[in-house]
C-alpha cells in the first residue's frame, strides 16, 4: 500500500504540473474568479455524480463535516484563487515552484496539528525549500518583469499556505474511512456552492460566464479535472496512507516535472535558477521525510 500511495503522491504532481500549462492560457483570458467558478462548478457536479454512481456516500463520515468545510474555504476557494492569480502573473514555471512550499508547511502543521515529530533534518529541509524557491524568484531568474515578482511570491505562498490547511484537516476524516473520491467531491461541492454564491451577488459576473465561448470553457475544465478531480483525490490517498510530510513532498514535485513539459512545448531550455531552484526544493522536501 505504501508504495501505491507514494505512486498516487507523485502522479498527483504530474497532474498538477500538466494542468497548470493547460491552464495558463484560459486563466489569462477569463480571470481569477470567472475561471476558478468554472473549474469548481463543473469539477464538482462530475465527481458528486461519479460518487453516486459508486455509491460512496454512505461511506462518509459526516461527524468532520466542519474539516470539509475548512478544507473547501480555505484549501480551495482562497487557495485556487490565490494560486490562477499567482499564474497570470508570475507562469506556470513560477507558481509551480512556488508551491513547492507545501512540503515544509504540512510539515511544521503536521507538528502542532496531529501531533507529528518535527526533527532539525525536518527544518533543514524546510530551510532548503525556502532557499530553492527564494533562488527561482530572484529577479533576474525568471520569466516576469521585476516588479511583478513579489507579487507572484506572495500570491504563491499564500496559495501554497491555504492549499496545505486544506489537505491537512481532511486527514483525520480520511483516516475514519471515507473514501477519497467522496472527500474530494465534498470539498469541490462546498466551495462551488460558496463560489457561486459570491458571483451571483454581482451582475456583471453573471454576464461575464454567459458571454464564454464554449472552446474556452472545456479548456478550462479540463485541467480543473486535472487538477481537482485527477491530482487532489490522489493526494489524499496519499495523505490517507502516509506520514503528512511524505505526503506532502511527493506532491510537491511539481516544480520539476513542469519543466520538462515546459520544454516540450515550447522548445525552450529551462534557465539555470529554475532548475537550480526547482533542485532545491525538492532536496529540501525529501530531507524532510529523513
Amino acid at each position: 500500500m505504501v508504495l501505491i500511495a507514494s505512486a498516487a503522491g507523485v502522479s498527483a504532481s504530474l497532474g498538477w504540473a500538466g494542468g497548470s500549462l493547460l491552464a495558463h492560457g484560459p486563466a489569462q483570458r477569463l480571470g481569477s474568479f470567472t475561471f476558478t467558478w468554472i473549474q469548481l462548478a463543473a469539477c464538482a457536479m462530475i465527481l458528486c455524480a461519479a460518487c453516486g454512481v459508486l455509491d460512496l456516500w454512505r461511506h462518509v463520515a459526516w461527524q468532520h463535516w466542519p474539516a470539509f468545510g475548512v478544507s473547501a474555504l480555505v484549501g480551495i476557494l482562497a487557495g485556487n484563487l490565490a494560486m490562477i492569480a499567482c499564474l497570470r502573473i508570475g507562469g506556470p514555471r513560477r507558481t509551480e515552484l512556488l508551491l513547492s512550499f507545501k512540503a515544509p508547511f504540512v510539515a511544521l502543521m503536521a507538528f502542532f496539528w496531529l501531533g507529528e515529530q518535527l526533527s532539525p533534518g525536518d527544518l533543514g529541509g524546510a530551510s532548503l525549500v525556502l532557499a530553492g524557491v527564494l533562488l527561482a524568484i530572484a529577479p533576474g531568474s525568471g520569466d516576469s518583469q521585476d516588479h511583478t515578482l513579489w507579487k507572484a511570491a506572495a500570491l504563491g505562498v499564500f496559495a501554497t499556505f491555504c492549499q496545505a490547511i486544506g489537505f491537512l484537516s481532511l486527514k483525520p476524516a480520511l483516516t475514519d474511512g471515507t473514501p477519497v473520491l467522496a472527500a474530494s467531491a465534498i470539498r469541490l461541492g462546498f466551495a462551488a456552492l460558496l463560489i457561486t454564491l459570491a458571483g451571483a451577488a454581482v451582475m456583471s459576473r453573471r454576464r461575464a460566464l454567459s458571454q464564454v465561448p464554449m472552446g474556452l470553457a472545456m479548456r478550462t475544465v479540463v485541467p480543473g479535472f486535472l487538477g481537482y478531480g485527477v491530482s487532489s483525490t490522489l493526494l489524499l490517498f496519499a495523505f490517507t496512507h502516509l506520514e503528512a510530510g511524505l505526503a506532502a513532498v511527493l506532491g510537491s514535485l511539481s516544480p520539476v516535472l513542469v519543466l520538462p513539459l515546459l520544454w516540450a512545448a515550447t522548445g525552450e531550455l529551462p534557465n539555470t535558477g529554475g532548475v537550480a531552484g526547482a533542485g532545491l526544493a525538492v532536496a529540501g522536501g525529501a530531507i524532510i521525510l529523513l
